[in-house]
């Protein structure tokens, strides 16, 4: 099984991050115009949290609180979970279902390398098994290429 690092390797850009002052409105804003459910949470570049779309719905649409004058800091996880690039997906599904979780940071040390998603992890698990069912079906029929 393959690890974090098979994931960053094919993911595209900058990990997102807003400020804890940002409001949670333009942090939504953030990650619906880059089609994320998270964003990390950077203080003059330190990493000090998350803020996750679960996170809205639960300390802000639930608790009756305005988006637009909640602030990050208000609402984002302050200790997430985080793993490494040598994490395997199957350490990953674990923590993801056991704390109940979508996201996780990754750290290489002691520095933010990057974020997956449980979308991302379901994603390469699938090319994955598509890979080795190809594989078996050139084995099993003797066609080699």
């Amino acid at each position: 099984m393959g690890t974090v690092r098979c994931i960053l390797q094919k993911k595209q850009g900058d990990v997102l991050s807003v400020s804890p002052e940002t409001t949670v409105y333009s942090a939504l804003e953030n990650m619906e115009e880059n089609h994320v459910g998270s964003l990390v949470v950077l203080d003059n570049g330190r990493f000090c949290g998350i803020i996750t779309e679960r996170d809205y719905a639960r300390k802000v649409i639930l608790k009756g609180k305005s988006s637009k004058e909640t602030l990050v800091k208000e609402i984002m996880s302050e200790h997430p979970v985080t793993v490494t690039p040598d994490t395997t997906m199957e350490q990953c599904m674990a923590l993801m279902t056991s704390k109940y979780i979508r996201h996780l940071p990754v750290f290489d040390n002691n520095n933010l390398v990057g974020i997956v998603s449980i979308g991302d992890i379901v994603k390469y698990m699938i090319e994955e098994q598509k890979f080795i069912i190809g594989e078996l079906e050139h084995y099993i029929t003797g066609h080699q290429e």
